[in-house]
């Protein structure tokens, strides 16, 4: 899947493909952690755009609604 974040600087995106391409979360974090205190920050809030973009690609909501109908 593809994700597009609109609005990053060229470090920054640089830093999203770095993130991409890691294909373990605890890799992700030794990456983050080898950083200096600024590029964290922005890492962990590239991480969050990403998780936000990619929520919005969820179409298929059924399964969640079943789920819900439940309560």
């Amino acid at each position: 899947m593809d994700i597009e974040i609109q609005g990053l600087s060229a470090k920054q995106m640089a830093l999203a493909d770095i993130m991409w391409d890691l294909q373990e979360r605890a890799s992700v974090e030794a990456f983050i952690v080898s950083l200096p205190q600024a590029q964290q920050r922005d890492c962990r809030t590239i991480i969050e755009l990403m998780q936000l973009a990619f929520a919005d690609e969820i179409t298929d909501t059924s399964e969640a609604q079943e789920l819900l109908a439940q309560f």
